[in-house]
């Protein structure tokens, strides 16, 4: 018997993570609940709001409360960006996520807006530019089965890419290979990514716009892309639904 709506949390916790509540099943009816654990309806709301707080469980009109699913996709890492994919090939670094997850992939899955915009502080810091001077801003969010998974902004400077396919806004990566190939075109072949991941709960636009249930957190990408000479050719900052994905590197050890 469960007394307490944290203990009762606990139980539902359990047998979500045992496998007795699978993804897209839904949880009894809170009287049901109630009467099995002997305890009352406010402490079987508060048990199943705290689920929802953590992101396991979401109430979905008509049905309930229903266990989420959490089907991660394996992101590659340092391998997604392997000129393999990109110069020599039409595999843009989601798609090399999707296949390597098994997962299907259409062009449309990427959506994006190109603006000229001026440059804030920390993209003008990060492309060794001024701030305030113009820069081009492509902004896309990615979806999978038309749910969204992760949005991701890249700056460029606008002497570089401007006339290329990087300021279409034409859904679906910038044609064959994608970003990397059109700067490989314009003589700033990447060969160089920095990437640095934190974890934070997301702005409310920013739960809008991946459609986030409550208490799922994002983990917030920012990368930068040097060609072998260093000169910086891409800033770009990425918000993904924690639930998602799953990061995967393999590297060689540094001497």
């Amino acid at each position: 018997m469960a007394h307490g709506y944290k203990e009762l949390a606990a139980v539902l916790r359990d047998g979500i993570q045992g496998g007795q509540y699978l993804p897209g099943m839904t949880l009894p009816k809170q009287a049901d609940l109630a009467d099995e654990y002997g305890v009352n309806i406010k402490t079987v709301r508060n048990a199943v709001a705290l689920l929802e707080s953590e992101g396991l469980v979401t109430p979905v009109r008509r049905r309930g409360t229903v266990v989420r699913s959490r089907p991660p996709m394996r992101r590659l890492g340092s391998e997604r960006y392997a000129k393999s994919n990109w110069k020599f090939g039409d595999r843009v670094a989601f798609v090399a996520d999707r296949e390597a997850s098994g997962q299907t992939w259409k062009p449309t899955d990427q959506t994006q807006t190109v603006e000229r915009t001026t440059a804030p502080a920390r993209v003008a810091e990060a492309l060794g530019i001024e701030p305030g001077d113009d820069v081009y801003v492509r902004a896309r969010t990615v979806r999978q089965d038309g749910e969204p998974t992760h949005t991701l902004t890249s700056y460029y400077r606008v002497e570089d890419v401007q006339g290329t396919p990087l300021v279409d806004p034409t859904p679906g990566p910038a044609g064959p290979g994608g970003g990397f190939a059109v700067l490989t075109l314009q003589g700033l072949e990447p060969d160089h990514v920095t990437e640095t991941l934190t974890a934070r709960m997301p702005t409310p636009d920013e739960a809008q716009a991946l459609d986030l249930p409550a208490g799922e957190p994002v983990m917030i990408l920012h990368r930068v892309t040097r060609t072998k000479e260093g000169r910086v050719v891409e800033y770009a900052e990425g918000v993904h639904a924690a639930s998602r994905f799953a990061w995967t590197y393999s590297f060689d050890m540094p001497d």
